[in-house]
């Protein structure tokens, strides 16, 4: 009889797994990775491994979980500097992971959203839409904060300003991935993002 092992060690032994995982869709993107690169990355046998995940499309939509929360983490947390300031801060942050965005999950993620119907792991379908809806709904959430508290005086709707959000850092960031930082201009780009969020926003004392 093989030996118990506790809920701690289970939870543990799985973050490491996604870690290793991670690794190996940052070097090799999803469609070349496989279940026995993760085995190898991780040091372990493939029945640890199949005893946590199904297949490698099931490795990658939590490994794309874990990432996810940290970004809605920073949305969603209550101890933060005044929203316009906690938001170009966020803003700025993503210059350093935008130039080095050779070195994340973002070819990996890309080639999984374009195969994505071809996925058998029936998990990974609803995940796609239920991903770009939590961060919609987070960051619409956060501005409406902002306007409870009287920091905000948006000239469009929260939800429309969220959307706009998403789909300009989406786009800066396969286009750096594309060509390069040099040729994107990361910086000015998020300056001039900022510049147009300060107008839909009208954030007071800014």
């Amino acid at each position: 009889m093989a030996p118990k092992v506790s809920d701690e060690y289970k939870i543990q032994k799985k973050k490491e797994l996604l870690e290793a995982a991670e690794r190996v869709f940052v070097r090799k993107g999803l469609t070349q990775a496989t279940m026995q690169d993760v085995m190898e990355e991780a040091g372990v046998s493939r029945g640890a491994l199949y005893s946590y995940f199904d297949n490698i499309e099931h490795v990658f939509v939590e490994v794309m979980q874990q990432e996810d929360q940290r970004e809605l983490l920073f949305f969603a947390s209550e101890e933060r500097a005044p929203s316009w300031t906690a938001l170009a801060g966020w803003i700025r942050q993503q210059e350093g992971s935008i130039e080095c965005i050779r070195n994340s999950l973002l070819r990996a993620k890309a080639e999984f959203f374009l195969t994505v119907h071809d996925v058998r792991n029936s998990q990974a379908h609803p995940y796609v839409t239920e991903r770009y809806q939590a961060l919609a709904d987070a960051i619409t959430r956060f501005i409406e904060l902002g306007m409870e508290q009287g920091e905000f005086q948006p000239r469009l709707a929260p939800a429309s300003v969220a959307l706009y959000l998403i789909s300009f850092m989406d786009g800066l960031m396969l286009d750096t991935y594309q060509l390069g930082s040099e040729r994107t201009r990361v910086k000015e780009q998020l300056e001039a993002l900022l510049f147009s969020l300060q107008g839909m926003l009208s954030p007071v004392n800014h």
